[in-house]
């Protein structure tokens, strides 16, 4: 039986719980996005994103600028450097995120400089070509598959929070997996379709979720 979904959820605000995660936010991404988010909820961090606020008044790069600053934790996917279809030009959005995040902990006070960073591309060593001022650290490959990013993400946040007992990522992706397919009942039981679900709301019905199928 799914449980109704509570009308919040609180937002943990020590940095070392919370994840900013800087990936592309069109429609092809978003099965990849939504693993992402939903493992870093399960592993007990908090997923922050760009999108967690719309505010006409605030300016875009100060929004993000203020995350990232309140985040111990990066998960940066570089992989969207196809061309545009109409403008032939690729995107800029993500490495312009990491370079805040790496320059943040590079020259912010003494708490930034506990920062760390999970750099994620398509391909192995793909990103050499691209952005090669990056070779030197480690970049982890999820083939643009959901579950090896998962994977990927539950060992890396394991090692850098020195956390124990977390569960392990196949454990994870089989939540994840009955998670999608109690989606749309939990949306109708909030009358929402899942094409309106900000993500604020996905955050929340996740962490819901997880407290009751856990």
């Amino acid at each position: 039986m799914i449980g109704s979904v509570p009308t919040h959820c609180r937002l943990v605000v020590s940095p070392s719980d919370q994840v900013f995660v800087n990936c592309p936010f069109d429609k092809g991404y978003k099965p990849m996005f939504d693993a992402i988010v939903f493992a870093i909820t399960d592993l007990g961090f908090v997923a922050r994103s760009a999108r967690e606020e719309d505010d006409g008044g605030d300016f875009r790069l100060a929004k993000i600028q203020r995350i990232i600053e309140q985040c111990r934790y990066g998960v940066h996917d570089i992989s969207a450097v196809k061309l545009d279809t109409k403008y032939k030009l690729p995107r800029f959005n993500m490495p312009l995120e990491l370079g805040l995040f790496l320059g943040c902990k590079r020259y912010g006070g003494n708490r930034q400089r506990h920062k760390i960073s999970l750099i994620f591309d398509a391909d192995p060593y793909r990103y050499q070509i691209f952005i090669s001022d990056i070779a030197g650290q480690d970049i982890h490959c999820h083939s643009n598959d959901a579950k090896t990013a998962m994977q990927e993400l539950r060992t890396w946040l394991a090692t850098a929070s020195r956390r124990t007992k977390l569960p392990g990522g196949k454990d994870i992706f089989e939540r994840y997996e009955r998670f999608q397919a109690d989606l749309p009942a939990l949306c109708k039981e909030l009358k929402l379709e899942d094409t309106e679900l900000t993500f604020k709301d996905l955050r929340q019905m996740m962490a819901a979720w997880l407290k009751q199928n856990r």
